[in-house]
Order: structure tokens, then C-alpha cells, then sequence
């Protein structure tokens, strides 16, 4: 039996990874910040990414055959903390760099043929004048989040190239499903589309209807992290569907889905966008060649599927 650990496990990536994972027959270790647990119920300490003689505990004891990476501190313009960049930083550097040095130095010296996949983001792009990106595209991060993404992709160049490890890199693009947390702006729309359904009351203000993204299905991103580490050796990899959509595209099927004018019940205010530029595109071709990975869902099936789980969980 294949053996993995999942750090972030309880988000929306490592939920969908960790499932796609046990399906197949692995035994899967969770891991985040309030919880440790084996997929087989066996009682496991709790695991502090901070602590590196943790982490190497874990690792030396589970002997995971494959480590996927995906954990990730998000703020939005909700944020209190939004003014408060020391602490964007300090919190953004200790997950995405300090977390995943603990697991490659781990890796590195208790499960050297272990695989690890670290998640990072087309935000390491920042405002980037070619257009689709691909790996070879110039880094130019232009936010924390950004940064702190650029240096574990970094660090894991470093490690597979001074250390031999194998540690792969999927710079995913925006990738969506009814697991996002309430505040972002896929499920806002929806569960704004379905409360006008039900005659709700309501207004939903977006920043940019104009504004261009290349959004895929949350559930095809983590099947390319696996595929990702089924390859003979580590590499970095565009994960992306090759195809932007506006803010008002993703509007008009929602509402459109549910009968509903959403001219109704969305306004536009461009005082509240916080991040500008031009829309971030990749070319996901390196992977397609080397792995057969194809999205399953198009990004009017993504906002139906959405549409639907949220009505059948709400």
C-alpha cells in the first residue's frame, strides 16, 4: 500500500487529494493546522509545521512514498490584517516557505525516495507582459502571497538540484469548486445566485465585471499534482486551462442557470478591487504532453457543477 501525506489536508485541494488518494488505495496522513489524522483511524500526535523536529518525526515514522504540499495562507481586502503587512508576512513566509523547508530537509535526510509536489501559484507571475506564461516565463511577483510562492519554488529547485530530492512544483492557476471558503468571489456569486432563486433580498457588489481569469475545476488540479509525481523525475509544471473567462461570464451562467437576470442583483464598484493588471493566462502544454492531463469540466460545467453542490449542501 502507497503511503502519502497531505499537508493543508483540510482545504479545498487537500480534501478533493486526499479522497482521490484513499480511492486508490492509499493510506493517507492529513495534516493541518488543527488536526493530524490516518485515513485508516489510527491515533496520530498532532504535527506543528513550524516545528521542525516534528515535521522530521512524522516523516521518519510514516515513511510517506509521496508528499503533497499544499498548504497556503490566504487574506482577503476583508481582512483586518490587510494593513498590517508584517504579519501578512510573517504568517505567508512561515507556510510557504518555512513549513516546506521542514518537510524537505526531512525528506531529505529520513525518506530520500520519497516524492514531495509543492503547490505554488500563478501569482509568481505578478504583472507580466507575456502572454500565455509557461515555465520558462520570468518570474515577477508583485504581493506577499506572490513572493513567498517564488521562494518555495526556489527552494525546491534547490533541493533536487544540490541535494537530489525529488521535489516537484505545480504553478496552479485560479482553480475553483463549492469547497472555497465563503469570501471568495466563485462562491460568493453562487450563493448569491441561489438566495435570489429563493427571493432573497440581496445585492452582490463585485469589483471588476471586466476582469479576465483562467479558472479550472479544483478536482482536475490535484489529479495533475498526482500525476505530477508519477513522473521518472521532479520538474516545475504549469497547471492551468489555457483560457480566461470574465467576472460577468462566470455572473450571467450562474444566475443564467437559476432563470435570474443577474443585472438585478449585481452592481459593479471599482473602489473595492485591491489587485490590478492584466489577467494572468498559462499553457499547461509541458503537462498535457507528459502526463495525458486534461480538465474533465469546461467553465460553464465548473459553475453548474458548483451551483449544484452548494444547493445540495446548503
Amino acid at each position: 500500500m502507497k503511503r502519502a501525506m497531505v499537508v493543508g489536508a483540510s482545504g479545498q485541494d487537500g480534501t478533493y487529494l486526499t479522497q482521490a488518494l484513499v480511492a486508490r488505495g492509499y493510506l493517507v496522513l492529513g495534516i493541518d493546522l488543527r488536526n493530524t489524522c490516518c485515513s485508516d483511524g489510527t491515533p496520530t500526535p498532532q504535527v506543528d509545521i513550524a516545528r521542525p523536529d516534528q515535521v522530521a518525526g512524522v516523516v521518519r515514522s510514516f515513511a510517506p512514498d509521496e508528499i503533497y504540499y499544499l498548504a497556503a495562507y490566504h487574506h482577503s481586502a476583508e481582512d483586518a490584517e490587510l494593513n498590517d503587512p508584517a504579519s501578512i508576512w510573517t504568517r505567508s513566509h512561515a507556510t510557504h516557505v518555512e513549513g516546506l523547508l521542514h518537510f524537505l530537509e526531512a525528506q531529505r535526510l529520513s525518506a530520500p525516495a520519497s516524492r514531495l509536489f509543492y503547490a505554488a501559484s500563478s501569482l509568481i507571475f505578478g504583472e507580466c507582459s507575456v502572454s500565455p506564461q509557461t515555465e520558462e516565463t520570468p518570474f515577477n511577483p508583485r504581493c506577499i502571497y506572490g513572493i513567498t510562492k517564488t521562494t518555495g519554488v526556489h527552494l525546491c529547485r534547490l533541493y533536487r538540484r544540490q541535494y537530489a530530492v525529488f521535489a516537484s512544483v505545480g504553478i496552479m492557476y485560479n482553480h475553483e469548486s463549492h469547497l472555497r471558503p465563503a469570501r471568495f468571489l466563485s462562491r460568493k456569486i453562487v450563493r448569491a445566485a441561489l438566495r435570489a432563486k429563493a427571493h432573497q433580498e440581496l445585492e452582490l457588489v463585485v469589483g471588476d465585471l471586466a476582469a479576465e481569469v483562467d479558472w479550472g475545476y479544483a478536482p482536475d488540479y490535484v489529479d495533475a499534482a498526482s500525476r505530477i509525481l508519477q513522473l521518472p523525475a521532479p520538474d516545475d509544471f504549469i497547471v492551468a486551462t489555457g483560457e480566461t473567462h470574465r467576472v460577468q461570464d462566470w455572473v450571467e451562467i450562474a444566475f443564467g442557470k437559476l432563470g435570474l437576470d443577474w443585472r438585478k442583483h449585481v452592481r459593479e464598484d471599482t473602489s473595492t478591487i485591491t489587485r490590478r493588471g492584466r489577467g494572468l493566462v498559462g499553457d499547461s502544454g509541458k503537462l498535457r504532453r507528459m502526463t495525458g492531463w486534461r480538465p474533465t469540466l469546461s467553465f460553464a460545467g465548473m459553475v453548474s457543477e458548483m451551483l449544484r453542490l452548494e444547493e445540495a449542501t446548503s
